[in-house]
């Protein structure tokens, strides 16, 4: 099966012959397309609590009484204890630079490492420029998970 549909036998066979052919004419052919990018490369299990946190955005929820539609999701990787921090998908980075100090680091304190998605929020210059002033690594994790 690929992608939930059936194919025959015959058909496979049509596109390795065709998937070789494009092989030897240099091209990327079928198989190659469906291959993943590389090995997986593991986090190192951090050594003390709220060390290292990842942290991603669950979106697409409905606004609740004080306007919020949205929620950070903030995870300690050596415990696995989270904060539900409730935002607006709209907040700017500095409005959450402001919520990750006043909810996070005043309770665990600056974390070593960060692991996010690629969101543009957290790939912004203020933020890897706030980062840097705290002395804190950012991880971004894989486009595709």
């Amino acid at each position: 099966m690929i992608a939930g549909i059936k194919v025959e036998e015959e058909i496979i066979r049509d596109l390795e012959r065709l998937d070789i052919e494009l092989y030897v004419c240099g091209q990327h052919g079928f198989w190659a397309s469906l291959r993943a990018g590389g090995l997986l490369q593991p986090l190192d299990i951090p050594v003390w609590k709220w060390d290292e946190i990842s942290m991603d955005f669950v979106t697409g929820l409905p606004r609740t009484q004080r306007r919020h539609d949205a929620i950070w999701v903030v995870v300690d990787r050596l415990t696995k204890s989270a904060h539900f921090l409730p935002i607006r998908k709209d907040y700017s980075v500095s409005k959450l630079a402001e919520t990750f100090q006043q909810e996070i680091i005043r309770l665990h304190g600056t974390p070593s490492a960060i692991v996010s998605d690629r969101d543009p929020r957290f790939a912004s210059r203020f933020w890897k420029g706030l980062q840097k002033a705290w002395g804190t690594r950012l991880k971004f994790s894989t486009a595709f998970h």
